[in-house]
């Protein structure tokens, strides 16, 4: 599958917080840009084999601009240090058009938008989306402290204002987020989003079971998980290619592949952005992703053959 790939122009650079960055990219000769919805994210294509998601997190009404705000991680896999050294104004970059796994749900009474720290990025785009519908929301965006917070500003003087709610770790207890007051009973139609830091997105995530909501109203979006690569080796047949490989203890089945001269697409290589999901024709599953729902990893005809491994001896795969 080719994806579609723009090639735009960071039109402006702001530097906000501690170590984010907030970029503005738009087509060269000032073209309209693909609408997107919100929720969605671009693939960022930094140098040859360094691709790296970033959510959108202007307003979707606009097509001028395509809006990121990236938080500079030195134990990142080198993403989002690429993206502050190289995309500075009137640098150049190759941008896929955006692809949305993280969407509003249609018909919500209500929705309840917790971002942690850099996980706020989506959530401003679905505020606005929201606000243009007139629907019912509240966001809730949660940092260590005000001074090294990114967005303050924007969302101090966006037209939802009146719906946001700030949390910092180091000011009174008063503001801290009460996420269960916050959550409250499950009401029909009310459905909550999160992005965060994994810790804090799994802790809103029991939260919110525990008081009630359906699996399907609760909606998330990680921006990086440790990769468990343990466990005993097995085989592979990819069936289309006609090719049998043994994947090694700690060894990725994209890697196995890779050795026998079969190329899979790939961009996050820690199962959360579905790029190189496989159809599973034969045998276990071992999911370790989190692009999956649990009711597609129970159905175990799909794999994410960057993180995932196999229960079984044997995994046939339809490639």
């Amino acid at each position: 599958m080719s994806e579609q790939v723009l090639n735009l122009v960071v039109r402006k650079r702001v530097e906000q917080g501690e170590g984010v960055v907030i970029l503005d990219l738009a087509d060269p000769s000032g073209k309209p840009l693909p609408a997107f919805e919100a929720g969605a994210h671009v693939d960022i294509h930094l140098k040859p084999g360094l691709v790296r998601q970033y959510s959108l997190c202007g307003d979707p009404a606009n097509a001028s601009v395509y809006r990121l705000g990236v938080l500079r991680d030195p134990a990142s896999r080198g993403g989002s240090v690429a993206v502050h050294e190289l995309l500075q104004e009137g640098s150049e970059v190759a941008v896929g058009a955006p692809r949305n796994l993280f969407p509003l749900a249609a018909g919500a009474s209500r929705s309840i938008l917790i971002g942690g720290g850099i996980g706020i990025t989506p959530m401003i785009a679905m505020a606005h989306e929201l606000t243009a519908k007139d629907s019912a929301f509240e966001l809730h965006y949660c940092g260590r402290s005000r001074s090294r917070t990114a967005f303050l500003d924007e969302l101090a003087g966006a037209d939802f204002a009146a719906c946001v709610r700030t949390h910092f770790d180091d000011e009174d207890a008063a503001q801290k987020l009460d996420l269960p007051a916050v959550l409250g009973q499950p009401a029909e139609g009310v459905h909550v989003y999160v992005c965060g830091p994994a810790g804090f997105m799994d802790w809103v995530i029991a939260e919110a079971r525990k008081a009630g909501y359906a699996e399907d109203h609760i909606h998330r979006e990680y921006f990086q998980v440790d990769v468990d690569s343990s466990g005993e080796s097995f085989e592979v047949v990819a069936q289309r290619s006609g090719k049998t490989v043994q994947v090694a203890e700690g060894q990725s089945i994209l890697d196995a592949l890779a050795g026998v001269g079969i190329k899979i697409e790939i961009s996050c290589e820690q199962g959360v952005c579905g790029t190189c999901l496989c159809d599973v024709l034969e045998g276990e599953p071992d999911h370790r992703d989190v692009y999956l729902t649990d009711e597609e990893k129970a159905a175990n005809d799909q794999i994410l053959v960057c993180c995932s491994r196999a229960k079984s001896k044997k995994l046939v795969l339809d490639i």
